[in-house]
């Protein structure tokens, strides 16, 4: 899953975990679209603040949709239209970027997917709920999480006594509290992948598609994923990019992560010193302890990127950032290496321009185009929608145990993608998505997973591959989170524009070489 930016034996996970699993969840209904939600037309509009042609729009849907005719919410979508090419298009593309808390209405405004997709389709997202214009999620103090566990973070996690955890968990009962009070005990009940699925089905009916053309980033597997098993009549042709393990309790996905960072990490020292001549990962020196240094030299004496302090956490943060992209590796290793440099102020300019390849991007898009106001908090619906879908420990000091268990997979990321998970400890009720479905009435689904994925380690897409009867795992031997779309492995372009246009299922196994 596209995680916060600020991340970051078998047996003994699993014994961990035991009491902590619930027992089977009931199969979600896939009902007709309700007749009061049926065949809206989208009052498709200029974007406020964006360029042509993209255009913003609105669809209803039930708060509860197991009380149709109760409470409604109002979902903001964005398209690009298809680019008015002779033929007539095939129909509309849903794309959703991932998070969970990603605003969808964010997409579209950089050129993305090839021309053959856009000549095809009209590019289309939302926000789901609970994110952005659409009912944005917020919380208390979303900066108290982050302060309480950066009290504990000189300690090891197995030397933290519970007087010692005490604060983070008051902290974490706390948010989980404000978050039900600042959106009201209903409305987070519904938040969570069941209903968005069921929303989105909502919205393929709105567009006026038959069936679902769908591509999910992350996250968004997992609404794909499910979408294919409560609706596989409606399904036309999807594509999961990035699969996350929709299984697995919190905690377990934390130290999958944990381990996928520091896999995506030692292949960045790798280039690093296979590319720059003053990288500081020399043969022979660990690579985490070097980087603990530099970053506690920052600490002490922070360098200036064009006026920017940069710390030891600023430079983590962008080291974290770096490693979800690969074509952002030669910047992070000319940061590295300009820091160990003789002169130490030198490392401005490479530490700026990996600041704005990194985030000089951002702005305000990330709240989308919608209608203005507050669009609330993406850690809020992360923490929202990861609470509802998973099951979590609820005792502190098993959280304590698991972030132990991450430091040793990675020193440098490893502790805060348990720590993260903690408000899940205290969060209320919500509908949970089935797990260890198999969608075995879909269609053909395509599953593109990256080896060296930091964020969704490959084991989820193979897993998730081998579990959907009818999918396909195209993977890519090379590094980063999410592929298709980019441009960057035209193996991976080409196999999956392919199956979304002409329904050509890409070879089974099919692998795509390093670029």
């Amino acid at each position: 899953m596209v995680r916060p930016v600020r991340m970051g034996s078998a047996a003994a996970t699993a014994l961990l975990l035991a009491a902590c699993l619930p027992p089977p969840v009931a199969e979600p209904t896939a009902e007709e679209v309700p007749e009061r939600y049926a065949g809206q037309e989208i009052a498709w509009a200029d974007c406020p603040g964006r360029e042509a042609p993209l255009e913003c729009g609105t669809v209803t849907v039930p708060l509860d949709h197991d009380r149709p005719d109760g409470e409604t919410l109002e979902l903001a979508l964005i398209r690009s239209p298809s680019d008015g090419s002779p033929q007539e298009p095939i129909g509309s593309l849903v794309v959703n970027p991932g998070g969970p808390g990603v605003p969808g209405t964010g997409m579209f405004h950089d050129t993305v997917f090839s021309d053959r997709i856009r000549a095809s389709f009209d590019l289309v997202s939302f926000d789901p709920r609970g994110v952005g214009a659409s009912g944005a999620l917020s919380c208390g103090d979303r900066y108290a999480m982050e302060d309480a566990r950066q009290a504990v973070s000189d300690t090891h996690p197995r030397h933290l006594t519970e007087v010692d955890l005490q604060p983070l968990d008051d902290t974490a009962r706390r948010y989980a509290r404000s978050c039900t009070e600042t959106a009201g005990e209903e409305a987070l009940t519904e938040i969570g992948t069941v209903n968005v699925v069921r929303d989105l089905d909502i919205v393929r009916d709105a567009l006026g598609d038959d069936t679902l053309t769908y591509v999910g980033y992350s996250y968004g597997t997992h609404i794909g994923a499910l979408y294919a098993h409560m609706y596989p009549e409606r399904t036309r042709a999807l594509v999961l990019d990035a699969a996350v393990d929709t299984d697995a309790s919190t905690v377990e996905t934390a130290l999958d992560q944990a381990a996928a960072f520091q896999a995506a990490w030692e292949r960045f020292v790798d280039h690093c010193a296979a590319t720059e001549a003053d990288c500081p990962f020399t043969p022979g020196a660990d690579p985490d302890t070097v980087a603990r240094e530099l970053f506690e030299k920052l600490d002490r004496d922070p360098a200036s990127a064009d006026g920017i302090p940069v710390d030891g956490g600023l430079l983590l943060l962008m080291a974290t950032a770096a490693l979800y992209r690969e074509g952002a590796w030669d910047l992070l290793a000319d940061a590295f290496a300009a820091l160990t440099r003789e002169q130490p102020g030198e490392s401005g300019g490479e530490l700026l321009a990996l600041y704005e390849e990194l985030f000089g991007g951002l702005g305000g898009e990330e709240a989308g185009p919608g209608t203005g106001g507050d669009h609330g908090d993406p850690r809020a619906a992360y923490t929202a929608v990861t609470c509802a879908d998973h099951a979590s420990p609820t005792d502190v000091t098993e959280y304590r145990d698991a972030a132990a268990r991450a430091v040793e997979l990675s020193p440098l990321f490893g502790a805060d993608t348990v720590w993260e998970q903690l408000p899940c400890a205290h969060w209320q009720h919500a509908e949970r998505p089935p797990t260890g479905f198999t969608a075995p009435d879909a269609p053909p689904v395509v599953v593109v997973g990256a080896v060296g994925d930091p964020a969704t380690p490959y084991a989820w897409s193979r897993e998730l591959a081998g579990r959907l009867e009818s999918a396909v795992l195209v993977t890519y031997e090379g590094g980063g989170h999410t592929l298709y779309g980019a441009g960057r492995v035209p193996c991976v372009e080409e196999a999956v524009d392919a199956y979304l246009i002409g329904g050509e299922v890409p070879p089974e196994g099919l692998i795509c070489p390093e670029s």
